[in-house]
Parts: C-alpha cells; structure tokens; sequence
C-alpha cells in the first residue's frame, strides 16, 4: 500500500502543502486550528514521515539539545539524567548532542547556567525549574528565539515553555494522604516534609497532601508544613524540633527524595511503632527503613522515565514535527516492601545501568563521587561544575 504523502494531507484538508509542511513539522506560520487540522488528517491518513530522508536533510549532529538539571539530590537526579542520556544513544540516527550545564541543587544558579547553555545555538531545551520566579523570564525568551522548552519533574507554568514531564504532584500529595488515611486512626494529626514552597511541584504536592488527609481522615489535621530546601540536616533538625515539640504528631509525608534525615529523627526518638512515615521515590539507602518498618510506603515517580520521556517528545517534535504536548504527566506508583525488588533503583541491573559523565559532586552529605569520562553525544558544557 502506498504510504500517504503530504500531497495527500493536504488535498484532503484543502490547505496548500506549504502549510502542511509547517504543520508537520511544528513551524510558525499558520493558526493553531489548522495546525491541529492538518495533524488530524495526516493521523487519520497514516502519515509516516520517511525518515531516511529526513536524516539526510537534518544532517549528523545537527541537534543539539541544553539539558539543565540539579545534581543533588542525586537520589533522583541521577536517574532523571539517566533516562536522559540513555534515550538519546537510542536517537543515534539523529546525532543527538546532549550540553549537560547542571546545577549543584535544585534553585541553585539556574538563571546563570541557563543563560550559557542558551548561548550555546540550542534546538531544545530540557529544565527543572527550581525559582520559576527567576527562570520564567529566560525560559519565554527561549522559546521566542525559536527554542523549544521542555520542564522535567517540576515545572514553571508562566514561562511559556512548550511542554512539561512529571508526575502530577497534587495526585501523588493526594495518595501519600489517602494511604496515611488508612494507616491512622480517626482524628490522627500529621505533617508533610518538602523542600520549598516556591517550586511549583513542591507547593502542589503539599496542598494535595493536605486537602486529601483533612478529607479522608476524620477529624484529621495537617499540624504543620516543614520546608527542608532539599538540605539534609535542616530537614533533620526542623523534624526533630516538630517532633519534640507535638506528641501527638502519628504521620509524616516526605514530599521529596530527601527522606533519611527524616527516619534518623523517628529512629532517635524511638517513633518507629508510633509515627506512620510515607517517602517518595526509592534508593538503596532507603531499603533497609522500609525492611524495619519505618517507611511504611513510598510513591515513586519514576524518574528515569521522566528524563527518558523529555528527551524523546523534544526529538520527536524537532524531526518529525509531532507537537509537545503540553502537560505531559506520568502514573506513579507504590513502592512496599513486597514490591521493592522490582524497581530499578533496588535490583542490581538498576544501580549499574546509572553513567557518571565526569561531573564531581557537591560536598553535601549522602553523596558519591565519580570520575568517569562520558562520551559522545554527551557532552559536558565547558564550566560545568
């Protein structure tokens, strides 16, 4: 069967290929109507791109994609960059080239590294904005020169960026509250633990938390809100004075990876037994928290797949032309004790699939180091720290 071509498409949506063409491949030029009108008739047609020749129009290493993210906590950063570095061996037939400019920690030099990536003639652009107060403004400009803006794991809404990969935070505030719910009895007080406020994922993983708990817990109520900034001995010390302070606290939501100093205060206080802890994501430090109990439940957001995820929708919006979609948002799951051995933080093939690209890490505790030389297509922005 002959495959449909965009003279075809555009017979049928009775636009000339021109505009077509622009549709296709996400250029400006038409409504937002008929670009949505001319994707649907290509969909219907089934419309393959042919990517041979497309190959030979992009030419090798013509895509050069900024990727900004924090290295700590490296938990969860090392799989979200991960999945970014692997998917982009994977578009080898593009030439994919990585300039990885991350930052020490979520908020930290965002504006100043995404300014030196952007001077750098990016195609795209994959973020986790920490302060979308600061980075909003860098992300719109981006995106009016022509640069496509992906935000990963948090996001900044205002900026104009093309799309965003995550887990919807207010869902997973929603089932750590509903599974603390269960957990406690009526009339149960508890706390959630993030890192600020600011971040967009941050604050809306806490008001869903807090809604849901008041809802589902009868006569339930949310003592308190601590913000860690993502620093593990402030949040140590800030639940531990919470915990000194109010007896009656029975529940504890950590909202971000940064869980340890959390389960080192309930270990000291010898709370184990009393106070109902629910974690997010999952390491391999955290294992032996959940085989004693004290984690009762952890809601992963599979981070390797969120970076994966990023990658592949900006490669396929800058080849082919399929749109970024938006709010782009992944189902997170429950990580128990029964169910551990099947993530991949926790097997074995998990922890060695991980590759340091010759980025030293930041003296904050909980760290390790790496010397390892990564390779192309990824390469390190000149400066990285």
């Amino acid at each position: 069967m002959k495959r449909a071509g965009i003279q075809e498409i555009a017979a049928q949506a009775k636009v000339s290929i021109g505009t077509v063409d622009r549709a296709l491949h996400g250029r400006d030029g038409i409504s937002e109507a008929t670009r949505e009108k001319v994707l649907r008739v290509a969909k219907q047609l089934g419309y393959e791109p042919n990517l041979a020749a497309r190959a030979l129009k992009v030419g090798r290493a013509n895509l050069r994609i900024g990727v900004c993210i924090p290295q700590e906590i490296h938990f969860f950063y090392d799989q979200v960059r991960a999945g970014i570095f692997d998917e982009a061996k994977r578009q080898g037939h593009w030439a994919v080239e990585i300039l990885y400019k991350p930052v020490p920690s979520l908020g930290e030099g965002e504006a100043a590294a995404l300014r030196e990536l952007l001077a750098s003639d990016l195609h795209g652009l994959i973020v986790t904005p920490g302060n979308p107060k600061v980075v909003d403004p860098i992300i719109s400009r981006a995106e009016k020169d022509g640069v496509r803006v992906v935000c990963t794991t948090t996001d900044a809404p205002e900026s104009g960026r093309s799309a965003m990969v995550a887990v919807e935070p207010r869902l997973a505030g929603s089932l750590a509250a509903e599974l603390l719910a269960k957990f406690l009895p009526e009339g149960s007080s508890a706390i959630a633990v993030t890192g600020m406020l600011r971040t967009v994922e941050h604050r809306l993983k806490t008001e869903g938390f807090s809604e849901t708990f008041r809802r589902l817990c009868r006569g339930g109520k949310v003592a308190g809100v601590i913000e860690g900034h993502e620093a593990e001995q402030e949040t140590y010390a800030k639940t531990r004075a919470m915990l000194d302070k109010d007896a009656g606290i029975r529940g504890i939501y950590v909202s971000t990876v940064n869980c340890l100093p959390v389960c080192q205060a309930i270990g000291e206080l010898k709370l184990k037994n009393t106070v109902k802890l629910v974690t997010t994501d999952l390491f391999a430090e955290m294992v032996p928290y959940i085989k004693d109990g004290t984690i009762a439940a952890s809601i992963y957001q599979r981070p390797y797949v969120q970076g994966q995820h990023a990658l592949r929708i900006l490669v396929d919006h800058l080849v082919n032309g399929i749109a970024l979609g938006g709010e782009n948002y992944l189902n997170p799951s429950i990580a128990l004790l029964s169910n551990l051995s099947l993530f991949r933080e926790t097997a074995p093939q998990g922890r060695s699939a991980i590759t340091h690209i010759g980025v030293p890490r930041s003296g904050r505790g909980g760290r390790r180091g790496s010397q390892d030389q990564g390779r192309s297509p990824i390469q390190p922005l000149r400066g990285s720290a």
